[in-house]
């Protein structure tokens, strides 16, 4: 025993000598040295999400004091949370979640959150106050502008179907009353509505019904790209994509925004993933620095008319 302690002693000091350390890592001057972040993410099913886990990892990698465990609910609200309370066992720094569903996330969030481990709820909210700061763009605000955009691009009238997100998530549900909002007084009818859970197969299937009712529709809302898209698919396979305008949101280079310059949609609006901002705060939460209780991203509308510009802020 005396000896395997002589040991230890030695391997510590030789590693300090040699710059490696015993315990935490040494960290830059001003960050908070040798945390963990658990990140439970709803589901990797969707690209924009995919790229909001990148955007994560990206920021974190440029601070090698932190390490971040990734874990994928698969669109699984039960599996999420017991992946909230894994994180909880295992005594994490601090918890970044982007929840499946609301209210069902709502209680194990608050259970992190009075057990003293930061939580940053990221794009989706949960309900009440317990958690330490919500990052995430405003969607009533990105619904209201493309309402406003579609009323003008149509002259104030015509015959569309809204494709809606996962209506038991608030994206979904702000997403919607701020897209009525955005029309209310013109004479536009929505004559198809269906919530294709914010997947491009969904949206092609429930777009193929609306295709097979109603001969004439002059544009598609989804409320993400990827059902932009699946509702652009079924209307090329119907031979009726010429006469029909495809509106999503989320607006990332690689999707939204390559759809719009291929012609494929007509507007796309930007959704930032918020992943280097979460990374951002947890630094300052870790360093205990006081932060906002809500941080709002800004967003921005790509058409044919900005996507060479960069895309055009959308505004109050």
């Amino acid at each position: 025993m005396k000896n395997g302690m002589i040991l230890l002693i030695a391997v510590c000091l030789g590693l300090i000598l040699f710059g490696g350390g015993c315990g935490k890592t040494e960290s830059p001057e001003g960050e908070p040295g040798g945390r963990t972040i658990g990140m439970s993410q709803c589901n990797l099913g969707e690209p924009w999400r995919v790229q909001m886990n990148a955007d994560v990892r990206r920021a974190a990698e440029a601070h090698p004091n932190l390490r971040v465990i990734f874990k994928d609910a698969q669109n699984d609200t039960l599996k999420q949370q017991a992946q909230m309370e894994e994180f909880i066992s295992a005594g994490v720094d601090l918890i970044i979640i982007s929840p499946k569903e609301a209210a069902p996330l709502t209680p194990v969030v608050a259970q992190a959150y009075a057990k003293g481990i930061p939580v940053l709820v990221l794009d989706r909210r949960v309900l009440g106050d317990q958690y330490t700061c919500f990052i995430g763009a405003d969607n009533k605000k990105i619904g209201k502008a493309a309402g406003q955009w579609i009323v003008d691009t149509l002259g104030g009238q015509g015959k569309v179907v809204e494709l809606k997100g996962l209506m038991t998530s608030t994206p979904g549900q702000d997403r919607h009353t701020g897209f009525r909002e955005g029309i209310e007084g013109s004479d536009l009818e929505i004559i198809f509505e269906a919530d294709m859970k914010w997947l491009e197969p969904n949206a092609r299937k429930e777009m193929e019904s609306a295709l097979a009712r109603f001969p004439q529709i002059d544009l598609v809302y989804a409320h993400n790209d990827p059902g932009a898209h699946g509702a652009y698919l079924a209307a090329k396979a119907a031979g009726r994509e010429q006469d029909i305008l495809f509106v999503g949101i989320d607006g990332l280079p690689q999707e939204g925004q390559a759809y719009v310059s291929q012609g494929v949609l007509a507007a796309s609006f930007e959704y930032p993933t918020g992943g280097k901002e979460a990374i951002e705060t947890a630094l300052k939460i870790l360093a205990g620095q006081p932060v906002e209780k809500e941080i709002t991203l800004t967003s921005r509308v790509f058409t044919q008319d900005t996507i060479d510009q960069g895309g055009q802020r959308l505004t109050e």
